[in-house]
């Protein structure tokens, strides 16, 4: 189904937070890159699942096998959604941060302390500080970060391919930094890792809700992501290749599973966290073919469904972000707003593209006085803060703003903001210092 005005309408529809805040205050939500709002499905289902399946699973009273199966069905939507083998391969976790910790400890128990990471260098610090404690417990020899054009802001292939040697343990990079909007090419350094016989670790927290996800095709050999950033509640999943689910040992206590992803999980699982993703998973099925009256199955059916609504999504948020950067009309876009410095690619990148996520700067301003300014007066909600990423460092910057976009954000709340930033810039608006 093509995301035109009418189609996004009734999309907004599906999200009962999409036109206004609690207080019931009409706003444009551009905060999405730290947690987007939640489709309705996701949290019907999160409620259902609290009142009617709450019960312990491994029982044989019908609560308790009915909360069984509400968790099967949960890892069967992630791994439609991400292409994987099956719903063996899918670990649940409090956060992508802890998943990641877990991992990263796993993986530790193999080494001899001569091995090294590499990583890039627009990363989050949830995918550099579990990496980073083993080379301070002198686990691995180093932890390298793959150099990035600060201008261009793209990785540098040939400075992956430098670094990778034969002593690197773990590739481990983000589908798209969640500052910058850069999306890595997967592809490409899923190869280089392979090559040199390299675990190959993704954090597609950022990425998950803008494009197709297939943890098969990139060949990765475990991937992370946090329901919270695709229209569900807070929690996270990890894939993992099942040969490496069984092969690694993470921490655990001595009655948990033996095997399986149940051996990877901490305590009891929270069966609501399983419903409301599965309801995410659906709704991205249901964009697919909104006007068929069933919905489709569970498996490649729906994994196909999910794959062609994401394309779909990636197509729309390509306008909006063409938008966003050339403007429109008279609207100067961000990359020709007097005094606005932009972080991340000045285009849609061929080929690899690039993520609705735009970080910048505004001469005369401090990051949250402009954030406060576009929410009080134009009701803009945008990010000012380091969003947890080495990238502000690098720039020479504690903090930027960020307005991240998805599929619910219309054009007209895109030409809100350039409006909004076009009259800051130009001394319009009276809130100048």
């Amino acid at each position: 189904m093509p995301f035109d005005s009418k189609f996004v309408n009734r999309v907004r529809k599906e999200f009962p937070a999409a036109d206004s805040d609690p207080a019931g205050r009409k706003r444009a939500f551009l905060d999405n890159g730290a947690g987007t709002l939640v489709t309705r499905r996701s949290a019907e289902r999160e409620a259902q699942a609290r009142i009617d399946w709450s019960a312990n699973v491994g029982n044989l009273f019908s609560e308790s096998k009915g909360a069984e199966e509400i968790i099967l069905e949960g890892r069967r939507a992630v791994a439609d959604l991400l292409r994987a083998e099956g719903p063996e391969t899918i670990i649940s976790g409090e956060s992508c941060t802890s998943l990641m910790f877990m991992l990263s400890y796993a993986i530790s128990r193999g080494l001899t302390g001569t091995e090294n990471v590499v990583t890039t260098g627009y990363e989050h610090f949830a995918n550099i500080n579990p990496w980073a404690e083993l080379g301070g417990m002198r686990l691995i020899q180093e932890l390298r970060f793959a150099k990035f054009d600060m201008d261009a802001c793209l990785l540098d292939l040939d400075d992956v391919q430098r670094l990778v040697d034969k002593k690197t343990k773990v590739v481990t990079v983000t589908a798209a930094s969640n500052v910058l909007g850069t999306r890595t090419d997967l592809i490409e350094v899923g190869k280089i890792a392979k090559d040199a016989g390299a675990l190959f670790v993704v954090d597609a927290v950022h990425h998950v809700a803008h494009g197709p996800t297939d943890v098969q095709k990139m060949g990765c050999d475990a991937l992370v992501f946090s329901g919270y950033k695709l229209f569900s509640r807070h929690g996270s999943f990890m894939y993992m290749r099942p040969q490496l689910i069984e092969r690694l040992n993470p921490y655990k206590v001595d009655p948990s599973p033996k095997h399986g992803p149940e051996k990877w999980e901490l305590g009891t699982r929270d069966q609501a966290m399983f419903a409301a993703i599965s309801g995410s998973v659906d709704y991205l099925a249901w964009l697919a073919a909104p006007k068929e009256r069933y919905p489709p199955r569970a498996g490649p059916q729906r994994s196909a469904k999910v794959r062609e609504a994401l394309k779909e999504i990636e197509a729309y948020e390509k306008e909006l972000s063409r938008i966003v950067l050339d403007g429109y009309g008279r609207l100067l876009g961000l990359r020709y707003i007097p005094g606005l410095t932009l972080y991340g690619p000045k285009e849609v990148v061929p080929k690899i593209g690039r993520d609705p996520t735009f970080a910048f700067k505004l001469k005369g301003w401090e990051d949250r006085d402009l954030a406060k300014l576009l929410w009080d007066k134009y009701a803009i909600a945008v990010g000012a803060e380091d969003f947890f990423s080495r990238v502000p460092a690098l720039y020479k910057a504690k903090t930027m703003v960020r307005a991240s976009f998805v599929h619910y954000n219309t054009k007209e709340e895109v030409l809100a903001f350039l409006k909004a930033l076009n009259e800051i810039a130009t001394k319009k608006d009276s809130g100048k210092k």
